[in-house]
């Protein structure tokens, strides 16, 4: 080999020593995903996604993935000719509706995503938190301007049964869960907010790391005045700014808190919207969201440096 060969090829190796740190410390570590946003719907987006979770198998890692699929139902609730109606940022379901969502998230989000993460081979297993009494529900009634109000068939988690899920990561498989869930009480079937359903998720698998994509860079520091990053914070830190951030990101923050404060080791809200970044993430030293870890970590940040 030329010495100007083996000079190009230098970066490479560099790029893979860097990861080595990585790769001990989440080796046979569980890592929870929620898949959403952008990423979701941008064709190279998603194939950059199957293509992360498969190097992260592979790596040693045992991710799990959940999914929610908000564009896709409207898109076919708008088809069939049912409204869209929200109330306090939830979407009312009738029962024709939640017969839509289910169709959509079991039966169409979830479908093409096994189908990604199989091109890569037989890893990819589709079930949804019905199957085996996974996540158990019960209706979420929503206080608004001081009254209960109905929702219909939006459910708020009672109880998660990790045997499925656990078989499938000790088979080497990747389980691929969309977040629909029954209830033990009217046997009825709810829609879960993905973002909830992957935090409960991930502190009953002892999981190490919840990764959240959203289509923002993490949690802005003070937006809208400056679009900085905040790096890393603690449980505490982020239950202050809870009040004060946008609603599509309470949900995301709150199963983050949720998270640390339940044995998860650190949870991570990282841009869906860059290809790779769950690898940037995981394995190297830059990092690439706001991490969230628990009030008893030290300083130094525990997984990644993460940009500001």
């Amino acid at each position: 080999m030329s010495a100007a060969r083996k000079h190009t090829a230098l970066p490479k190796a560099q790029i893979l020593i860097e990861a080595l740190p990585w790769l001990t410390r989440h080796n046979g570590k569980t890592v929870v995903i929620k898949f959403g946003g952008n990423a979701m719907i941008d064709d190279d987006l998603k194939a950059a996604f199957a293509q992360d979770v498969v190097f992260l198998r592979h790596a040693g890692l045992k991710p799990v993935v959940v999914h929610g699929g908000g564009p896709q139902i409207s898109a076919q609730l708008d088809k069939q000719g049912l409204v869209s109606e929200f109330k306090a940022g939830l979407r009312v379901t009738t029962p024709e509706a939640m017969d839509v969502v289910r169709m959509v998230l079991a039966g169409q989000v979830q479908r093409e995503l096994v189908g990604l993460l199989n091109q890569h081979g037989p890893l990819a297993v589709g079930m949804t938190g019905e199957d085996a009494h996974t996540i158990t529900a019960t209706q979420h009634r929503p206080t608004i301007d001081g009254e209960i109000v109905d929702i219909g068939r939006v459910g708020e988690i009672t109880a998660i049964d990790t045997g499925a899920i656990q078989a499938l990561l000790d088979d080497g498989r990747i389980p691929v869960i969309s977040s629909i869930a029954r209830s033990a009480e009217d046997n009825h079937v709810y829609n879960v907010n993905a973002d909830t359903a992957a935090a409960a998720l991930a502190a009953a698998l002892n999981a190490e790391t919840l990764m959240v994509l959203t289509d923002v860079e993490g949690l802005y520091e003070d937006w809208p005045n400056s679009d900085d990053v905040i790096s890393r914070l603690t449980a505490t830190e982020l239950e202050k700014l809870l009040p004060d951030l946008s609603s599509g990101m309470v949900p995301k923050m709150r199963g983050c808190l949720h998270a640390v404060r339940n044995g998860v080791e650190t949870a991570r809200v990282i841009d869906g919207r860059v290809q790779h970044s769950i690898l940037l993430e995981i394995f190297t030293d830059e990092g690439i969201g706001t991490m969230v870890v628990p009030d008893a970590t030290s300083a130094a940040r525990t997984g990644t440096e993460g940009e500001s």
